[in-house]
C-alpha cells in the first residue's frame, strides 16, 4: 500500500474527506517554497501536490503559469525539486507526496533515471497532464512498477466512451477537472459536480478528489461534501505570489483544509 492509498484508507475509516494543497516547486524560491511544503501537514494538508516548474504549462491558468515562471527564474529545476521532496521526507515519512506537471522535463532527465530519483527521493505519485492513456507504456506503466501512483485527470468532456480508457490504469485517486479550461478560471459548481463524481464513483474503487475553480473555505466545504476531497492550488499560489509570508499562506490553508475536513 503506498502513502497516498494509505493516507486515503485512514480518512475513510475515520468518515473524513481529503484535503490536497498544490504548490510549485521554487515557487518564490526554493527557501520559501520549501518552507510552505513543510508547513502544510501541520495545517491539515492530507496530500500535498507539487508543481514541477515548466515552460510551457498549458493547462495551468494565469496564476500557476506565473507560479512556474517566478520558480524557473529562481534556479528551480526538476533534479531541485527532487531534493526539494528529499528534504521534506527528512522530516516526514508520512505525508503523500505528488509531483504535477508535464512530460518534457521528465523526458529530459530520462524516464528511468527520473523513476529512480522521484522513489528514492520519497515521491508517492504522479499527475502527468499532458500524457494520455494511449501513451500509458511511455511513464504511467513504468511508474507503477517502480511503485508510484499514477493518477489520471476526467473533466467534464470525458464521456462513457473514454472514462474506461482514463481509468484502466490509473491509481491513488482519480483527480475530477470541475470545470472546462485552465486552472483558476472559473468558480467550482457542487451542484454540477455532483453527478460527475458519482459517475465517476460507479466505474472505479478509487477515491475521487476534485480541483480547479476551489479558492475559498466556502466552496472547499462544499465540494468535499459531494466528493472524496478537494484540491486547491491557484488560490495558495497566488497568495505566494503577492508577497505573503509563509505563516500567512499556511494560515489561509488551514482555514481551507478545517472547511473541507468538516463536509
Amino acid at each position: 500500500m503506498t502513502r497516498i492509498e494509505a493516507r486515503f484508507a485512514a480518512l475513510r475509516d475515520q468518515g473524513r474527506k481529503a484535503f490536497v494543497a498544490f504548490v510549485m516547486a521554487g515557487d518564490p524560491d526554493p527557501a520559501t517554497s520549501l518552507a510552505v511544503i513543510r508547513g502544510l501537514p501541520a495545517a491539515g494538508v492530507d496530500v500535498i501536490e507539487i508543481g514541477m516548474p515548466f515552460t510551457d504549462p498549458m493547462a495551468d491558468g494565469p496564476a500557476i503559469q506565473r507560479a512556474g515562471q517566478r520558480a524557473l527564474a529562481a534556479g528551480q529545476t526538476l533534479a531541485a525539486t527532487l531534493a526539494m521532496v528529499r528534504a521534506f521526507r527528512e522530516g516526514d515519512a508520512a505525508t503523500p507526496v505528488v509531483l504535477m506537471g508535464y512530460y518534457n522535463p521528465i523526458y529530459a532527465m530520462g524516464v528511468d533515471r527520473f523513476l529512480a530519483a522521484a522513489a528514492e527521493a520519497g515521491v508517492d505519485g504522479l499527475i502527468v497532464v499532458d500524457l494520455p492513456p494511449e501513451e500509458d507504456a511511455e511513464l504511467c506503466l513504468p511508474a507503477r512498477a517502480a511503485g508510484l501512483n499514477f493518477i489520471r485527470l476526467a473533466t467534464p468532456t470525458t464521456d462513457a466512451r473514454r472514462l474506461p480508457q482514463v481509468l484502466a490504469n490509473a491509481s491513488g485517486f482519480v483527480y475530477y477537472v470541475s470545470i472546462t479550461g485552465i486552472t483558476g478560471a472559473a468558480a467550482a459548481q457542487p451542484a454540477a459536480i455532483a453527478p460527475e463524481v458519482a459517475r465517476i464513483k460507479a466505474a472505479t474503487p478509487l477515491p475521487v478528489c476534485v480541483g480547479f475553480g476551489i479558492r475559498s473555505p466556502e466552496t472547499a466545504r462544499a465540494i468535499a461534501a459531494v466528493a472524496d476531497g478537494a484540491v486547491v492550488g491557484s488560490a495558495i499560489v497566488e497568495r505566494l505570489g503577492a508577497g505573503e509570508p509563509p505563516e500567512r499562506v499556511l494560515a489561509f490553508v488551514r482555514d481551507l483544509a478545517a472547511a473541507a475536513h468538516s463536509a
